[in-house]
């Protein structure tokens, strides 16, 4: 049996290339409003985006709060005027992510591995249509045992409900064997602290961690998730079909 029997997984940039994505939409979208879409854009709308969602992480706002003054703040970085467009123009970019389910490279090879010796779930926070649409499109479906959005469980990562939540309706109860695996400090390794979990930051592109918050793993790639996840004999039947993991002791 595996050293880890549950996996809670992170989407974005773990599992889903949120980056590539977010670059498509944001261009679809401000070619839509006939506004410059150059790097310089792209770079202002992620600083915005990503102080925001460090925001919610530390609880200083809202999912909707932060829908609602996302692309307000962005134009003013550009300093160009919002004309009560920021909202429509944030739902209108919320439709365009929605449509690319680009995959981190082997996402999919590491789930046909891990599913065959551990229960496998997403946890990840936005909008629960926007990120069911590209999880099926992307074909993570047919190795999961759940998903849990958090506009749906109506808790946020890196609050611990979200993943109390998913392990009650998993029905998991030993939660010594339960890893929680992401590439946000903040919100997974943080959040899978806060719910007394082990964790495992998936850093591919190797950044520092400036944070104060220290994960029990760090893996650069999936094949190094393997070998904290699985016993010898499992790794050496990577590959191989048709050991599906047991429930039970889970």
């Amino acid at each position: 049996m595996a050293y880890y029997t549950c996996l809670l997984l992170d989407a974005d940039n773990t599992l889903l290339d949120f980056d590539a994505a977010e670059r498509k939409a944001l261009a679809d979208t401000l070619i839509h409003y006939e506004l410059p879409h150059d790097d310089a854009a792209l770079t202002a709308y992620h600083q915005v985006n990503r102080r925001l969602w460090d925001s919610l992480a530390k609880g200083e706002l809202n999912r909707n709060k932060l829908f609602a003054v996302r692309f307000g703040q962005f134009l003013k970085a550009l300093n160009l005027p919002d004309n009560g467009k920021g909202r429509e123009m944030n739902d209108y970019y919320e439709e365009q992510l929605a449509l690319h389910a680009d995959l981190m490279p082997g996402a999919l090879t590491a789930l046909n591995e891990l599913a065959e010796v551990a229960t496998l779930a997403i946890v990840s926070n936005g909008a629960h249509k926007v990120q069911m649409s590209r999880i099926r499109d992307a074909g993570l479906e047919r190795f999961l045992d759940g998903v849990y959005i958090s506009e749906k469980v109506g808790a946020a990562k890196p609050n611990a409900r979200i993943f109390d939540a998913a392990l009650r309706d998993l029905g998991v109860t030993n939660r010594s064997r339960v890893l929680v695996v992401g590439d946000d400090l903040l919100a997974d390794i943080r959040g899978g602290r806060n719910a007394g979990l082990d964790t495992c930051w998936v850093n591919f592109d190797r950044r520092d961690n400036d944070t104060g918050i220290e994960p029990k793993f760090t893996v650069d790639s999936y094949e190094a998730l393997y070998r904290i996840v699985m016993e010898p004999e499992e790794l050496e039947n990577i590959g191989a079909r048709n050991r599906r993991h047991q429930n039970e002791g889970i």
